[in-house]
Formats: structure tokens, sequence, C-alpha cells
């Protein structure tokens, strides 16, 4: 990154930790660009060169915090080792990495929410990619599945969480995140529970 683009970053940085502390305080609809030039301590000609409009902010800020969260999930330690761990131990979505960012969805609820009701584009999608590529390719390799069908599995669990999590931010994140977290669990798990389902899961690539 040269001198001229780290100076853009930079100051893209700025506003979005501006519009992000707005938010904190004030609803979508009432914050205005002039706020958040001054406390991010640019100029409004800046906002501009940057963005169309506040949705084009919002969008970027949602990004912003998902990557902030993604950095710090993939060096977040104690988590399963996946390249050592039995078969029968292994899982795709993990309560360890379900929980932190249950966590960190509802500490930003009123970012993801707003970001919802103004039509923005989410996104969710791409970011449980990018942050369980990592976990899910690994997985499906030491299971053996066929490359063709990795990208069906992991659409299917993406989808399903991203669902789960959206119907949790309309309801204002009233559950706690542990019923949330294990809500997840179970759905992905169904009703013979996360044994069950390991065996099965096991016996499909196994030929049981």
């Amino acid at each position: 990154m040269n001198r001229s683009e780290s100076k853009y970053f930079s100051t893209a940085v700025k506003m979005d930790e501006a519009f992000i502390g707005l938010l904190a305080e004030k609803e979508f609809q009432y914050i205005t660009v002039k706020e958040i030039c001054q406390r991010a301590g640019v100029h409004r000609s800046t906002f501009y060169l940057h963005y169309e409009t506040m949705a084009d902010l919002l969008n970027e800020s949602v990004e912003y915090i998902m990557g902030n969260f993604s950095r710090h999930f993939e060096k977040e330690p104690g988590l399963p080792d996946i390249e050592n761990s039995p078969l029968e131990e292994l899982l795709f979505i993990e309560p360890s990495r379900l929980l932190p960012y249950l966590s960190y969805i509802r500490d930003n609820k009123r970012l993801f929410r707003i970001s919802m009701e103004q039509a923005a584009v989410l996104n969710l999608q791409s970011h449980y990619e990018k942050m369980f590529r990592h976990i899910f390719d690994p997985i499906m390799e030491r299971f053996q599945v066929p490359s063709q069908e990795r990208r069906y599995t992991m659409t299917f669990y993406i989808h399903g969480i991203t669902a789960l999590v959206m119907e949790w931010l309309k309801n204002d994140c009233r559950e706690s995140v542990e019923d949330i977290a294990d809500i997840i669990m179970r759905n992905i798990t169904g009703p013979e529970g996360l044994q069950a389902k390991r065996g099965l899961f096991n016996g499909i690539y196994h030929g049981y």
C-alpha cells in the first residue's frame, strides 16, 4: 500500500469509527454528514470523495466491524485443533467459535439491525465464508468430502446460521447469546444430539 492509499484507508477508518460511535448514541436517521465529519476530523468534501450516500457508509461500516472480528477470531487461542483432533470430535460449528461471534453481533446489534432496516446489503454469508473457510475446508478435507460437494455443504450451513442470526436481530437480540447458540447447535445436529450427528456424518463419508 503506497502513501496515498494508506491515507485514503486511514480516513475511511476514521469515518467508519465516527459513524459507529454516533450510532451508539442516536438513531440512524438523525445522524448527519456534518456530525460524522466533525467527529472524524475531516472536511465534508472528504466524505463525498469516499461515499455517495449514508447507505454507502453504513455498508462499509458493517464490512469494517466484521473485518475486525474476523481478524480477532482467527487469532483466538484455545480453539480445537482441526488437524489433530479425532474425527468423532470434529464439528463444523463449535460453541467455542459460535459464542464469541454471537456476542459480537449482540454488542453491535444496532449497526446490524439498522443495516437490515435500511435494506442495505448486510451480506453476512460472505463474512461467514471468510471466517469459517479456514474451519470448514480442513474439516471436510479430513472427512474426505468430495471437492465438488464442499461448496454445497458450506452453503447449507452458512445460510441456515445467517437466517437464525437475522431473525435474532429482528427481535433486538432479546434471547441470550447462549440460548441462540443452543438453538443453532440443535438445528444443526437435530434432535438426535451431537454424538449421533457426529456418527452420521462420519458414516456418510466412510461408508458405514
